[in-house]
């Protein structure tokens, strides 16, 4: 397994994480358990060690799903879980807003390591930033964190330049995370520039383009209303049929390749920075071994400028989150 340094941070991770979120939460119906707990532990012996959960995905189920897999390979892998988002202690019930008020953070803290199996969380995202508290308060509770063993690397998700800068400030920030992907290239503008400036590791969510990019969706799909991608505008049936064009440049690519689309998106992801770790989400043993299979696969210089070239000319169309949810997103 290729093994990438998160920046300047001495966190060490598989290229390729995974993203739990979809196996409890999100994407309908919870998987089976002890599915998913055997397709983890399956990840950790191919090589995988790098694990990506949140408080907030269940909430609560998730940790504890990744908790009780890796329990028994805990010295082997590095678990990544995030803190910010307004639940009643308890209850596991999701309030309005945000909340990284730095009492709530420790908080949090505490409940994830029980959740996680662990005396130590690896890296502790601040899940959206939270205007209403400032950077350098939520950096400087997580300092506290690590001073005290209980945190080892500082994240933060989804957030703008200027935080990023204000938070590295008072405690080094290893991993930023926040989507990216060939339908969503954003991050490229302020983003990655400053990353490489301050020597911050970047950790792509959603790289599959929430399931898009692997061509298994077409213009008729729907989705259950339990499935959020019901609620985001580039799911709607007719940008789904407009953005179709990408995945047909990716199938043109992957046959070239005797590949899968997904695997030259993945592969795409990965040649762009070597600082990048791209955290796709599956809930299916085939699709781990598919995506796995991206790190195989070399994009020449001129692949990559045939992809980006061909790429520029098609028009995606659709939001990628409802306003509400944009919203609490680069800030």
């Amino acid at each position: 397994m290729e093994m990438r340094k998160l920046g300047n941070s001495n966190l060490e991770v598989s290229a390729l994480g995974l993203g739990c979120m979809g196996m409890s939460f999100g994407y309908g119906a919870p998987a089976d358990k002890s599915e998913m707990i055997a397709l983890i532990r399956g990840a950790v012996e191919k090589g995988v060690n790098f694990f990506d959960t949140a408080e907030v995905y269940g909430p609560f189920t998730n940790e504890e799903l990744v908790g009780e897999a890796l329990a028994p390979v805990r010295d082997k892998v590095v678990i990544a879980t995030k803190f910010g988002f307004n639940i009643e202690p308890g209850t596991g019930v999701r309030l309005d807003g945000l909340n990284s008020r730095p009492e709530n953070i420790k908080k949090v803290a505490e409940a994830s390591l029980k959740r996680l199996r662990t005396d130590v969380i690896d890296l502790f995202y601040q899940h959206r930033v939270d205007v209403d508290v400032p950077i350098e308060e939520v950096a400087g509770a997580v300092k506290e964190l690590i001073a005290e063993g209980k945190v080892k690397h500082f994240g933060l998700s989804e957030a703008g330049v200027a935080t990023i800068r204000r938070a590295h400030a008072v405690q080094p920030v290893a991993a930023l995370q926040s989507e990216y992907s060939l339908w969503w290239r954003r991050p490229e503008v302020e983003i990655l520039p400053v990353l490489e400036e301050l020597g911050i590791g970047f950790v792509p969510y959603s790289p599959l383009g929430k399931g898009f990019l692997t061509g298994k969706f077409d213009g008729g799909t729907t989705f259950d209303s339990t499935d959020f991608r019901s609620t985001l505008p580039r799911f709607t049936q007719e940008a789904m049929k407009v953005n179709q064009a990408l995945v047909d440049l990716l199938a043109e690519i992957a046959r070239k390749k005797n590949a899968t689309p997904a695997q030259i998106a993945l592969a795409w992801v990965l040649a762009q920075k070597p600082y990048m770790v791209p955290i796709p989400g599956t809930t299916k043993a085939s699709r781990l071994d598919e995506n796995l299979g991206s790190l195989k696969i070399e994009l020449s210089v001129d692949d990559l400028a045939e992809i980006d070239s061909a790429a520029a000319k098609i028009a995606l169309q659709g939001d990628r989150y409802p306003a509400h949810l944009e919203a609490l997103t680069n800030r």
